[in-house]
């Protein structure tokens, strides 16, 4: 068997990226599955107020699926180590679950995906890559950090979320839970600790990111 060149992994990368942005998109698995628990109920209880919020909030936890899949394309693009090539793209699969999860939920409150999607994958491709420019450890610890901070900015969204909105909150926990691993696994594997310049950029980054998403 031929062994993938570099401009095989890019025009790979080319068309998950095409997927990921205009494709239907289609999860292995159900957050109850991920949970091992029932399936929440709908949103027949919810109010119209209720629906608009949650929609928003899930918006921009499908922004947050983009980067995430892109950050990881960058990481797995960037790399010269098939092993962990495989560890990032598995990742990416993952996240892809969470698109999925986060898209059909925006659909069930009737809300919209974000206007900017091309984008938040595009940049975050290029740290993914540039990133990985700087060793395998540099981009675990990217992915560490990453990971982090998706957690945090999901205990938040479940502090916002409506209480009635169970479907949204059990999506919300089920991604946490995988983001928990994402994190230990990138530990695991050597993660070098990142400037604290970089932690900050990382921050302001998500937040510049998630107060845009929310609206657009």
């Amino acid at each position: 068997m031929r062994r993938a060149t570099t401009v095989d992994r890019l025009f790979g990368t080319l068309g998950r990226a095409l997927g990921t942005l205009c494709a239907v998109p289609a999860a292995t698995r159900s957050p109850a599955e991920a949970l091992s628990e029932p399936l929440a109920a709908d949103t027949a209880s919810l109010s119209d107020q209720e629906k608009k919020q949650a929609a928003a909030l899930m918006r921009v936890n499908h922004v947050g699926e983009i980067c995430a899949q892109a950050l990881y394309e960058g990481h797995a693009l960037s790399t010269s180590d098939p092993d962990l090539r495989l560890f990032f793209m598995k990742a990416a699969q993952e996240e892809a679950d969470h698109l999925a999860w986060t898209k059909e939920r925006i659909d069930q409150l009737g809300g919209r995906v974000s206007l900017l999607n091309p984008f938040w994958y595009g940049g975050a491709l290029a740290i993914g890559f540039l990133s990985g420019r700087f060793g395998d450890r540099t981009s675990l610890g990217f992915m560490r950090e990453t990971e982090r901070q998706v957690e945090a900015h999901l205990d938040s969204h479940l502090d916002a979320l409506p209480d009635s909105d169970l479907a949204s909150r059990q999506i919300v926990q089920a991604m946490k839970q995988d983001e928990q691993s994402h994190a230990a696994s990138a530990e695991h594997r050597g993660a070098s600790d990142l400037p604290k310049p970089v932690h900050w950029l990382m921050r302001a980054s998500a937040k510049l990111m998630t107060k845009t998403a929310y609206h657009l």
